[in-house]
């Protein structure tokens, strides 16, 4: 009876422990390959998915990730349908006026592509005259907005990036413009034949963070502690290599 007892007890306290386990809930778009992508079987991947991986393990709780649209990312952050957003996002001075920032996790200037016969011959040419291609409510768009436009571009905003390249790819666009990273890997998978890319765009190196309500600082500064600790014990760096050959945090 006692020894009976003792296991439905064991059992009980296991199943509080189960209940009690603290779950959060990550956004990431899906359709931004290096970092963040879905496979055939809808299953997300990327350097975004590992690095939430590895910090809920560090932060020792259970984590689960969604699909978000990119324009809808921040609004459904606010309304608290998750609790933070992996999605390579640029941390910005116009962001920060409704959400708040980790530290960064990885840091990324912006890049131009091109056709391989295009006359355009540096990212800082005067693109006067030529369509460039961005995604929408992204740093990309603010700066194709406000450096190429004014200087006689027509700019043209897409709601992925892929879509972008695509009609990069099929000759209805002089040139996009994106974070270099997952402009390099498109470009190396997908763009070899008709397009190459140019140097970075200068003075635009910025911090990609994770997202979180201006309320959750508490969430905030934990997650920059397991961001640092997982930085000190290699976990970051063996994520990295997966996916690059070269250093992105710094």
């Amino acid at each position: 009876m006692n020894k009976t007892m003792a296991m439905l007890g064991a059992c009980a306290l296991l199943l509080a422990s189960a209940a009690s386990a603290e779950t959060l809930r990550f956004a990431t778009e899906g359709a931004y390959p290096p970092f963040n992508y879905v496979d055939a079987d809808n299953k997300l991947h990327g350097f975004d998915i590992d690095i939430t991986h590895a910090l809920c393990e560090q932060m020792k709780v259970e984590c689960t990730l969604v699909a978000q649209d990119w324009e809808g990312i921040i609004p459904a952050l606010m309304a608290k349908k998750y609790d933070a957003v992996v999605a390579s996002m640029i941390d910005t001075e116009e962001r920060r006026k409704k959400i708040a920032f980790t530290d960064h996790y990885y840091r990324t200037p912006l890049s131009v592509a091109v056709a391989k016969d295009s006359p355009i011959t540096d990212a800082q040419t005067d693109f006067k005259g030529y369509t460039v291609g961005a995604q929408s409510s992204s740093t990309q768009a603010i700066y194709a907005e406000d450096v190429y436009g004014p200087a006689g571009a027509n700019v043209k905003l897409y709601p992925t990036m892929d879509e972008a390249n695509a009609d990069l790819a099929a000759g209805r666009l002089d040139g996009v413009i994106a974070d270099k990273f997952p402009l390099l890997d498109w470009q190396q998978k997908n763009g070899k034949d008709c397009c190459k890319v140019l140097g970075d765009v200068n003075q635009t190196k910025a911090n990609a963070a994770i997202a979180v309500r201006k309320d959750d600082q508490q969430l905030r500064e934990r997650l920059n502690k397991a961001l640092s600790e997982i930085v000190a014990n290699g976990t970051y760096q063996k994520i990295a290599s997966k996916y690059f050959a070269f250093d992105i945090y710094n």
